[in-house]
């Protein structure tokens, strides 16, 4: 395995290994980004075992002792497995996240105390950049669940949402959709619920130019007609599991 650097947005860089094992052929990337500022944050930590090929790509970058804050979707390896490894690494680094997840579990697991963000909470990180949280609890999973704004670039970097699989490219214009959806056929990794599609269009009020995906290529373009359609996708499932249950109590 290897980790490629590229910047996606403006003082955003995706780090990103490929692991073709996963879902062969395709195989599936895990992206961690770095978003610069006086206060350098990371979002991803990656999974403990990929903690030495990330920390020497962020080390192309910056001094991996430079970073303040870290930051992730939800509590899951894949997500922040290296986060111990990361605070080690960075002495004044502090972990960020939202009250569900510092209460259930970064409360117990960090080595040094979280920073409980609140729904709507906005991190200056200093030189322009400055990141928002945003709950989007069991969306797509993880009671948890939460995403990163950064406003100067318009970035939302999305966590597991539009999930992929394949490494055709760092940064694309095309379709981001329906390679999500046909990763959900497979996956199944969504703990669908009524309240997804409304959870993903309150996300594309943002009006986001760049969505950095953490499995897949980040996308340039009309992040808000992207995520509009991602919800009805999601609302079409969560229709047709209702009506399948309708439907299976009635026989």
């Amino acid at each position: 395995m290897k980790t490629t650097i590229n910047e996606v947005a403006d003082g955003i860089y995706r780090l990103s290994t490929y692991v073709p094992d996963i879902a062969p052929p395709a195989g599936l990337t895990f992206n961690q980004f770095l978003v610069l500022g006086d206060e350098p944050l990371m979002f991803h930590t990656g999974l403990r075992k990929m903690f030495d090929f990330n920390r020497d790509a962020l080390s192309r970058i910056i001094a991996p002792d430079r970073l303040r804050w870290i930051a992730f979707g939800h509590f899951e390896a894949d997500e922040c497995g290296a986060m111990n490894e990361w605070l080690a690494t960075a002495p004044h680094a502090v972990p960020a996240h939202g009250q569900t997840g510092c209460m259930v579990s970064l409360n117990d697991f960090a080595d040094r105390p979280p920073r409980v963000l609140g729904d709507g909470e906005v991190i200056d990180l200093g030189g322009g950049k400055r990141v928002q949280f945003i709950d989007t609890p069991h969306t797509p999973h993880g009671w948890d669940a939460g995403v990163l704004y950064e406003e100067a670039t318009k970035t939302l970097m999305c966590g597991d949402l539009f999930t992929q699989l394949g490494n055709d490219t760092a940064l694309t214009e095309g379709d981001v959709v329906g390679p999500a959806i046909a990763a959900e056929d497979v996956f199944k990794y969504s703990s669908l619920n009524p309240d997804m599609g409304a959870t993903i269009r309150r996300l594309s009020k943002l009006a986001p130019k760049t969505l950095a995906l953490m499995h897949g290529p980040s996308f340039a373009g009309d992040g808000t007609a992207a995520l509009l359609a991602l919800a009805d996708d999601y609302d079409r499932r969560v229709a047709d599991r209702l009506a399948q249950r309708s439907q299976d109590a009635a026989t």
